[in-house]
C-alpha cells in the first residue's frame, strides 16, 4: 500500500486529462504498486516466466467524477480474452431482462453489441426476433457465440470498422456495450464510431459498474489494467455532450458488478424526453462527494482497512490449520489479492467455473485455477470470495461444501465470515 502523492516513478502511468469531460489533472488517490493485467493469466509452461507488469494509479477526475487509470494495455490484448458472462447464472437473468428493454427500442431495426463477448446478450436478443450483430475483437469467444447463433463482426470498434459494417449492413437502431465502455481507453474515437452507426432516432446503452457505487463502500479492487475507467452519470453526461447526444434515461441495477448503472443516450435532435432518474442520480453523486478530493483521501483509507482486517482474518485461519483456497479467478480478485500481499502461500488454489482458466495461473501470484467441481475433491474449510458481487448465487450452489462446515470469506464491504 503505497502513498500515490508526488512518486517520481508512477508519472509517466497518469492521465494528464480525463478522458471522459477533458478536465486537466485527475487527482491520483490510490497506487496499487505493478500490476500484471488480471486476465493475463499464466500457462504452466510459462510459470516460472517474468510477466509483464504496469504501475496501476488510481485518478479521479473532480469536475465530473469519472475514476480512472492510464491506459497501458498491451495492442491485441483483447484478440484472445478469455472472460465469459455466461459463467453467472445471475447475468442470463439479467441479460434476458435487458433484451425486453432492447427489443421494444429495436422494433424491426438492427441491434449491435459491442464488446459482444460469448452472444449471451444477442442470443437472447435473438430469441425475440431482433436483427442483431456483435462486435468483437476476440476469435476465440466469437467461435463460442456462433455456436449460439450470434454473428460477430471479428474487430475493434473505431470509426474505420463502424464505417465499413454501417456501408454493409445499414445503421443500427440501438447499440449496447455491457461491461466494456470501462475497458476503451480512447471514448472519443469510440463515441464518434457510435454516431457513424447509430440511427437519427437510435438509442446507445451502455451497462457499466457506478463510480457511486464503488467510492461510496471503497470498492476499489475493481479498478485494474483492463478496467480503465468507472464512470460517474455526471462524466455520461458530459461526454455525451461534445457529440451532440444526452442522457435521455438512466437505470440503476443493483447487485450487478457490485451495483452498475444502465445509460441511454440519444440525438439532442430526435428530442427524447429526459427521464427523472437522470436529475436523481446526479444528485445522489453530488451528495456523496464525488467531486471532493477529501471523499478520496477517506475511502483509500477505508480499502486499506479491508485488506489490514483481510491480512488478519488469514493469518488466524492459517494458524488454526484452516484450508483456504480462493472462489473467482477474476481480474477485480487479482486487484484484492496483489495490492493486499495474498498470495500462493495463503490460497492453495483458485476456482472458478470458466473452462477456458482451468489449469492456467493467476496473474501476479501465480496460484493455480481449478474447476469449480474440484473443492470437493480438494475440500478447502475456507473459500475467499474473490467473484463476491455474485456471491449469493455461489453461497447458494455450494450447499455440498456448506454442509461439511465450510465458510465463505468475504471481503467487502466488510471482510466478514459466512457460515
Amino acid at each position: 500500500m503505497l502513498d500515490p502523492r508526488n512518486t517520481e516513478a508512477h508519472r509517466e502511468s497518469t492521465m494528464e486529462k480525463c478522458r471522459a469531460c477533458g478536465a486537466d489533472q485527475p487527482y491520483l488517490f490510490l497506487s496499487y504498486g505493478e500490476h500484471s493485467p488480471g486476465q493475463m493469466l499464466i500457462r504452466p509452461e510459462d510459470i516460472d516466466a517474468p510477466q509483464p507488469a504496469f504501475p496501476l494509479n488510481a485518478q479521479a477526475c473532480l469536475e465530473c467524477g469519472l475514476i480512472a487509470v492510464a491506459d497501458q494495455i498491451p495492442e491485441g490484448f483483447f484478440t484472445h480474452y478469455l472472460y465469459v458472462p455466461s459463467g453467472a447464472a445471475t447475468m442470463h437473468s439479467h441479460f434476458d431482462e435487458f433484451a425486453d428493454v432492447i427489443a421494444a427500442r429495436a422494433g424491426d431495426g438492427l441491434v449491435v453489441d459491442i464488446g459482444s463477448n460469448d452472444g449471451l446478450l444477442l442470443a437472447a436478443c435473438n430469441a425475440r426476433g431482433c436483427k442483431t450483430l456483435g462486435f468483437d475483437p476476440a476469435e476465440n469467444i466469437a467461435e463460442i457465440a456462433a455456436q449460439r447463433g450470434v454473428e460477430t463482426h471479428v474487430d475493434y470498434f473505431h470509426p474505420q470498422s463502424a464505417r465499413e459494417v454501417r456501408d454493409s449492413r445499414g445503421k443500427a437502431k440501438v447499440i449496447t456495450t455491457t461491461n466494456t465502455f470501462n475497458h476503451i481507453g480512447d471514448l472519443h474515437s469510440f463515441m464518434e464510431a457510435v454516431c457513424i452507426m447509430l440511427e437519427d432516432d437510435g438509442t446507445f446503452i451502455i451497462e457499466v459498474p457506478w463510480a457511486k457505487e464503488m467510492l461510496e463502500k471503497a470498492e476499489f479492487d475493481n479498478m485494474y489494467h483492463e478496467h480503465v475507467s468507472e464512470f460517474s452519470v455526471l462524466s455520461m453526461v458530459k461526454l455525451a455532450e461534445q457529440f451532440d447526444l444526452e442522457v435521455s434515461d438512466v437505470t440503476y441495477l443493483d447487485g450487478i458488478h457490485g451495483g452498475s448503472f444502465r445509460t441511454f443516450m440519444t440525438r439532442k435532435s430526435a428530442g427524447f424526453p429526459i427521464g427523472g432518474n437522470v436529475a436523481k442520480m446526479l444528485e445522489e453523486e453530488a451528495a456523496i462527494g464525488m467531486l471532493d478530493q477529501a471523499t478520496y483521501d477517506a475511502r483509500t483509507e477505508e480499502f486499506d482497512a479491508i485488506g489490514t482486517e483481510l491480512r488478519r482474518i488469514i493469518d488466524e485461519l492459517k494458524a488454526q490449520g484452516k484450508k483456504i483456497a480462493g472462489y473467482g479467478a477474476s481480474a477485480r480478485g487479482s486487484t484484492t489479492i496483489t495490492y493486499f500481499g495474498i498470495g500462493a502461500d495463503d490460497l492453495d488454489a483458485l476456482f472458478d467455473k470458466n473452462p477456458l482458466k482451468h489449469g492456467l495461473y493467476s496473474p501476479n501470484t501465480r496460484i493455480p485455477i481449478k474447476p469449480v467441481e474440484a473443492i470437493e475433491e480438494d475440500k478447502p474449510d475456507v473459500l475467499f470470495m474473490l467473484a463476491w458481487n455474485f456471491f449469493d448465487e455461489i453461497y447458494a450452489q455450494q450447499e455440498a461444501f456448506r454442509a461439511r462446515g465450510g465458510q465463505f470469506l468475504v471481503p467487502y464491504p466488510k471482510p466478514r465470515l459466512v457460515s
